[in-house]
C-alpha cells in the first residue's frame, strides 16, 4: 500500500503546484453532507486494509479507505465494537469518510462522539507532506488534538491516510423499552435518567413514543427496568440500525431535513414540522419547510445551532459562525492547506 499513499501524495503535490482544487472521496456515501465541491476527484478508496488490531489493547488502526463493514465485522468477531455507532448511509462506507464527517449514531450521547475515540492519524497536508499525529494508546498525547481536528473537517484540512481508534467491548445483553408520553415529558424523563447510574445506551422520541435502549448484564437491565418502566420491545437491533441509517418513515420526506444541536433539557421549540428527538434531547431532527432564517433564529435563542442535513437551494448548510470562530477556521485552513486545494467550500463557502 506504500505505493498507493505515494501516488496520492504525488497527486496532491501536483495539485499544489498548479493550485488546482481537489475533491476528496472514497465511495461517496456521504457526499450529500455539506456543500458540493468543484475540483479534480482524488479517490482514496484503494488505500485500504486493517494495519493493526490487538483485541486486548482495545485499539484498531486501519487505512482510511477500509470499508466500515470490514472493520465492524473484525471487531464483532472479538466481541468488540465502535462505541460511537457510526451511520453508514450505504454498504460502501469507509473509515476515512466516517471520521471526516464525525457522524455518530444513537449511542453518541452515552459513549461519546467519533472524535472522542480518535487516538491518532496519518495524513497528507496541503504542502504534499505526509504527517503523523497521536498514537495507538491513550497516554500518547503528542498531537492528540490535531488528530481530533480531522474529525468533522470534511476533508478540508488534509487527506486522511490512516486512523487509530479506541474500541470497546460489546455488552452482554441489550433490551429496549417503550413509553407513551408527550414531548415535554419525554425531555424531562430523559434528563432525569441521565442523572442516575442507568445503563442507557440510546433514546429516541418520535412524537408519541419514547424508546429507551438498555445494555449491560441481565441483572443491571432488570434493575433499570424497575426505574424506567415501559413495555419491552422484541429484539430491536434492526430497529435501532434503521434509525441510525435514517431508514425510518420519518426520514423519507422530500422536505428539508434539519439537525438541531442544543442542550438536552431545552423545552420543545415552536417550529412547524415533524420532530424526532435523539441523544436524550440534545439532537433533534426537524422535517420542515420553515425558512432557514426562522429556524436558526429560534435555535440561537436557546444557544443551539442548526445544520441543513438534507435539502435543496443555496442555503448555508452549517450554522453561521461568529466572526471570532470563523477566524479560527480560516487560520486552521491556512496552516494545513495554504493553497486551499482540499475540498474548498465543503463546510463554509468562504473557506
Amino acid at each position: 500500500m506504500a505505493d498507493i499513499s505515494e501516488q496520492l501524495q504525488q497527486q496532491v503535490r501536483s495539485a499544489v503546484d498548479s493550485r488546482r482544487p481537489l475533491s476528496i472521496h472514497a465511495r461517496k456515501t456521504k457526499s450529500f453532507y455539506g456543500h458540493p465541491v468543484e475540483g479534480t476527484p482524488l479517490d482514496v478508496s484503494g488505500h485500504n486494509g486493517i494495519l493493526h488490531y490487538e483485541p486486548t489493547e482495545l485499539v484498531i488502526t486501519a487505512r482510511a479507505g477500509t470499508p466500515l463493514p470490514v472493520i465492524e465485522q473484525t471487531l464483532a468477531e472479538e466481541g468488540q465494537m465502535l462505541a460511537f455507532e457510526p451511520p453508514h448511509f450505504g454498504e460502501a462506507a469507509t473509515l476515512g469518510g466516517t471520521i471526516a464527517c464525525n457522524l455518530s449514531g444513537p449511542r453518541r450521547a452515552y459513549a461519546g462522539a467519533a472524535r472522542d475515540f480518535v487516538l491518532g492519524c496519518k495524513l497528507i497536508n496541503g504542502q504534499g507532506e505526509i504527517l503523523q499525529f497521536g498514537g495507538e494508546v491513550m497516554k500518547n498525547v503528542a498531537g492528540y488534538d490535531v488528530s481530533r481536528l480531522m474529525a468533522g473537517a470534511l476533508g478540508t484540512l488534509g487527506v486522511l491516510l490512516e486512523v487509530s481508534l479506541k474500541v470497546l467491548p460489546r455488552a452482554e445483553s441489550e433490551q429496549t423499552v417503550v413509553l407513551e408520553t408527550s414531548d415535554a415529558e419525554a425531555i424531562e424523563r430523559m434528563n432525569g435518567w441521565a442523572r442516575k447510574p442507568l445503563p442507557i445506551t440510546a433514546t429516541c422520541y418520535d412524537g408519541a413514543s419514547l424508546y429507551v435502549r438498555l445494555a449491560g448484564t441481565q441483572s443491571t437491565i432488570r434493575a433499570a427496568r424497575k426505574v424506567i418502566g415501559g413495555e419491552e420491545m422484541p429484539p430491536t437491533r434492526t430497529w435501532w440500525n434503521k434509525l441510525k441509517e435514517q431508514q425510518h418513515a420519518f426520514f423519507s420526506s422530500s422536505k428539508p431535513l434539519w439537525r438541531l444541536s442544543l442542550a438536552s433539557n431545552t423545552p420543545p421549540i415552536k417550529l412547524d414540522g415533524k420532530w424526532l428527538y435523539e441523544w436524550g434531547g440534545a439532537q433533534r431532527w426537524l422535517v420542515s419547510e420553515e425558512p432557514a432564517e426562522r429556524i436558526r433564529r429560534a435555535v440561537e435563542k436557546v444557544d443551539g445551532h442548526a445544520t441543513l442535513y438534507r435539502g435543496a437551494g443555496n442555503i448555508e448548510v452549517f450554522h453561521p459562525l461568529p466572526e471570532a470562530m470563523m477566524k479560527v477556521q480560516r487560520n486552521l485552513k491556512q496552516a494545513f492547506d495554504p493553497e486551499r486545494i482540499f475540498n474548498p467550500g465543503r463546510m463554509y463557502k468562504q473557506i
